[in-house]
């Protein structure tokens, strides 16, 4: 036996991750990534939590208050909060700029990919990239 193979034996599989993004306005935020993004709502808690889905994959919203300046510094040094890893990147760009979505990096090409990036209503920064 390897080590992998204990690690594997004595650590819980991990079936999926769901990010929590803290936000100032759930309805606004649900209206954001189900309108711009396409996501679907999986679940609504009350009035302050929900899941949203999208080919499996999710993310949790709950009220809450964002800080103003951490979301400006993340913005200022590009610093990700969410990564989407997509196909037809230039497509899903074209949709994107014909909305009312705010454009923080314009699709460049890197060493690693297409990229582009977008914020949130709260200001979170969502990359989406076309990998080589």
């Amino acid at each position: 036996m390897n080590i992998s193979d204990d690690v594997n034996a004595t650590h819980p599989k991990i079936k999926s991750i769901s990010p929590q993004l803290v936000v100032a306005d759930l309805e606004r935020s649900l209206d954001f990534y189900t309108g711009e993004l396409g996501f679907k709502i999986e679940f609504l808690y009350e009035d302050f939590y929900a899941s949203i889905i999208s080919d499996g994959y999710t993310i949790h919203l709950k009220s809450g208050s964002p800080t103003v300046e951490e979301r400006e510094n993340r913005r200022k040094n590009e610093d990700l909060d969410l990564v989407f890893s997509v196909g037809n990147i230039d497509g899903l760009f074209e949709v994107i700029k014909n909305s009312s979505v705010i454009i923080v990096q314009p699709p460049r090409e890197m060493p690693y990919g297409h990229e582009f990036y977008i914020a949130d209503p709260d200001g979170y920064i969502l990359g989406f990239i076309e990998e080589k």
